[in-house]
């Protein structure tokens, strides 16, 4: 039983022809992007690494690379849709990764945190509640495929700097 993908998109892209191709592999986050069931959860699991990284330079660093991965992210995702000739193709995570980094920005690394930053992150992902949704409807190309996620990331992290700020999980 094979967990990847076979071809990608319209275009029949291979697996090895995504991997070998430095823009499509980043957009596939690293190849996260090729797992069958749940790519864009599969994505958001290989940010996980990313951010720890990223966790241990102070924020500033952690904000120019942040806003850095975010805006190459609408070039790789547009050069994407275009290599795969199919728009917003599910395999394609960079916005993931780029959500999930948005969604930690403010809180303290602790693993807590990065358990429910991820659950709240995917769940305003999939969820989409407004403006998200309308984002994702009417906003096309490499941009409108990260919009929705920075949306999802900004809302998620939101939330999860609110509760870390009142006390109701650890804030260190």
């Amino acid at each position: 039983m094979n967990i990847f993908l076979n071809t990608v998109g319209k275009n029949q892209l291979t697996a090895r022809q995504i991997l070998r191709d430095p823009v499509l592999f980043l957009a596939f986050g690293f190849g996260s992007g090729l797992a069958k069931k749940a790519p864009g959860t599969m994505g958001t699991v290989a940010a996980i690494p990313l951010y720890w990284v990223l966790a241990q330079a102070d924020l500033l660093v952690y904000s120019v690379l942040t806003l850095f991965i975010t805006g190459v992210g609408v070039w790789f995702c547009e050069v994407a849709t275009e290599k795969l000739g199919e728009h917003d193709f599910g395999g394609i995570v960079w916005d993931e990764i780029a959500g999930f980094l948005i969604t930690m920005w403010l809180v303290p690394f602790n693993w807590q945190n990065l358990l429910l930053g991820f659950v709240l992150f995917r769940m305003f992902d999939i969820v989409k509640p407004w403006p998200i949704k309308w984002v994702d409807k009417q906003v096309h190309g490499g941009l409108g495929i990260m919009l929705d996620d920075v949306l999802a990331g900004i809302f998620a992290g939101g939330l999860l700097w609110l509760m870390v700020r009142q006390g109701w999980v650890v804030g260190a």
